[in-house]
């Protein structure tokens, strides 16, 4: 039976149906697939008619990009309100690692529309979980500056840089690309193969953090 439940009260506010709808529709996306998903699937698991859903969404595709949209609101603003500012740089980031982790795990639906099906559907879906994707990158570049302003300790026999700083800024922002790109594919393998969100995070901190170098001397970085 459907996780969604039925509701046909007439008196039910818009917004209220129309949140039911797109829990349907999320879970309908996902586990049918964009093109094979149906409105009258949608409808029947919302409890509501399918003309109803038209008259609320317009399309299938409108419905879809809502759906694209609230699932990414709801990831980036779990992810941020894990983190407090007053933390050290990478305290923040441990925290926020572990909120995306235990977000994707607990919205095993909401996180196949974003990272399977709205990337594997061209535009404009790939664009709104790209919009997504940037403003995590964002904050993550802002997070590895605020660490390098600290002075994170290099690597024995690491040499300086010498290099400008706008090179170095681009330099964090990459680092913060090749991060979140590392969290998406980790969240798949993590949530099939049963890890934790604890144990994704300290894995990507291990591998991030502390680095290769590190891992390969026996280095591994600890939550305080």
């Amino acid at each position: 039976m459907s996780a969604v439940k039925s509701a046909r009260s007439k008196r039910m506010p818009r917004a209220v149906r129309e949140q039911q709808m797109m829990d349907a529709a999320v879970q309908t996306f996902a586990q049918r697939g964009y093109r094979a998903a149906s409105m009258d699937e949608i409808a029947e698991l919302a409890g509501v008619s399918k003309p109803l859903v038209y008259l609320y969404l317009n399309s299938k595709e409108e419905l879809f990009t809502a759906c694209i949209r609230r699932e990414a609101q709801r990831l980036t603003e779990a992810v941020q309100a894990a983190i407090e500012p007053r933390l050290p740089a990478d305290e923040q980031m441990w925290a926020g690692l572990e909120a995306f982790f235990r977000h994707t795990r607990e919205n095993p639906d909401g996180w196949s529309v974003l990272h399977r099906q709205a990337r594997t559907h061209g535009e404009p879906f790939a664009a709104e979980v790209s919009k997504m994707r940037q403003e995590i990158a964002d904050f993550v570049t802002v997070l590895i500056g605020a660490a390098a302003r600290q002075g994170v300790p290099p690597a024995p026999g690491a040499a300086g840089s010498h290099r400008g700083d706008e090179l170095a800024h681009r330099d964090v922002e990459g680092l913060a690309q090749a991060l979140v790109g590392a969290a998406e594919s980790l969240a798949g393998w993590a949530n099939d193969a049963g890890i934790s969100a604890k144990e994704a995070a300290g894995l990507l901190m291990n591998f991030a953090w502390t680095g290769l170098g590190g891992l390969m001397r026996g280095e591994r970085w600890s939550h305080r």
